[in-house]
């Protein structure tokens, strides 16, 4: 029997990064609930006293950046001057361009529909080039690998003890990190859990460890997986700075975080700040959704979808799947299947998944991916018959 090891993180909201996405994924809502067709790209900075909010952004409406961003920093926690960082001190900075013309006139009509070659005169085209992945695995009932799945359950409860007052002592900074023992492939068991917070400087890490197995790995890890499992907690002894005073952030940084933990394949581009039409978002969204239904419908225990596009090209250049030796008939009978039941233009994704909606906030911390929490319709498991239907169809 083969054994191996495989480790995930995430990070809490309080992340300086996280806040970055947070408020870029804040500024897009705030815009796309009054005017679906808005075209946003917007990226956040932080850093010690400053939150620089910068892109290009084409709207017919008002949005008040500073505003919204000083409101996202205080619900996560940052409120008090004396955490180095808080949305009332702070200066917000916003450097806002619209988009490139250039950009636009591939994305508002599709290279097919200048061709002549589309059907829809109103066609959009991909607003980037690029590959995209997605990824699901019988691991988990949310159908994700189990390592970045716990990693995002414990991130989750840390933030929840500390606003809940259950820990007090805690602050908004912090990161997990899960490794998974494989037994032929199968998780068997924990082998090592590493939580790092934040704190008041009065608590010693002795306290904090004993608190956060009671608190925090206790009510959302299984007990029959915390066999022999070791844990690190605050590793370094102290961890009072933090945040943007410890930290500099950046919206899209943790891609890995907000996908599948390095599970499964990477594209590079990130979600946050982005509308729709960007396709490193929505056609990432669109693989998941895929590559879910196929395991739903017992046609692999894993599936990775990557999607492929060109700039202004409404159409993927390329469709693939790879169930990794454990799909129940070949590679390319699946992907014809899958592109017989979902379309893969931008305009598709768009109406399947109905993205022109004010959604990203909500996603921006804790994964993106595996969130049927909150009801996000590429979680959805509703295409299993019609792709079981689809290979009949071609037998």
């Amino acid at each position: 029997m083969t054994k191996n090891l495989f480790t995930s993180e995430s990070v809490t909201e309080g992340h300086p990064d996280k806040i970055c996405d947070q408020i870029s994924d804040a500024v897009l809502d705030s815009i796309i609930a009054r005017d679906p067709r808005a075209r946003v790209a917007c990226e956040t900075c932080v850093t010690t006293g400053m939150a620089l909010i910068m892109g290009e952004i084409t709207t017919s409406v008002y949005c008040d950046i500073p505003k919204i961003a000083r409101q996202v920093i205080k619900d996560i926690g940052y409120d008090n001057p004396a955490f180095g960082f808080d949305g009332d001190s702070c200066a917000v900075i916003t450097a806002i361009d619209e988009q490139s013309s250039d950009i636009a006139m591939g994305v508002d009509r599709a290279y097919e529909a200048r061709g002549g070659l589309g059907d829809d005169v109103c066609m959009s085209g991909a607003g980037d080039q690029g590959m995209m992945f997605g990824y699901a695995c019988d691991e988990t009932p949310e159908l994700m690998p189990l390592a970045i799945s716990t990693s995002h359950k414990l991130a989750k409860q840390m933030a929840a003890v500390r606003k809940d007052g259950t820990l007090p002592y805690l602050r908004p900074d912090g990161k997990t990190q899960v490794t998974v023992e494989y037994e032929n492939s199968k998780p068997l068991r924990i082998d090592t859990i590493v939580m790092s917070t934040q704190h008041a400087e009065d608590v010693g890490v002795e306290t904090i460890r004993e608190d956060l197995i009671k608190h925090v790995v206790a009510p959302v890890v299984p007990e029959q997986l915390l066999r022999e499992t070791r844990y690190l907690v605050n590793p370094t002894g102290r961890f009072v700075i933090g945040g943007p005073h410890g930290d500099s952030g950046l919206t899209g940084r943790k891609i890995i975080v907000d996908t599948y933990g390095g599970y499964g394949r990477h594209g590079g581009g990130c979600f946050s700040g982005k509308d729709p039409t960007k396709v490193d978002r929505s056609a990432a969204y669109m693989a998941r959704y895929a590559a879910k239904n196929v395991v739903a419908a017992g046609l692999a225990s894993k599936c990775e979808m990557q999607l492929a596009y060109a700039i202004g090209v409404a159409e993927p250049v390329s469709v693939r799947v790879d169930t990794f030796g454990t799909g129940k008939m070949d590679d390319t009978m699946l992907a014809d299947a899958v592109r017989r039941v979902f379309s893969f233009t931008s305009n598709a994704i768009i109406r399947e998944l109905d993205l022109l909606r004010p959604i990203y906030k909500a996603l921006a911390a804790y994964g993106h991916m595996g969130r049927e929490d909150l009801g996000v319709r590429w979680e959805q498991t509703d295409k299993v018959e019609d792709i079981l239907n689809a290979l009949r169809y071609r037998h």
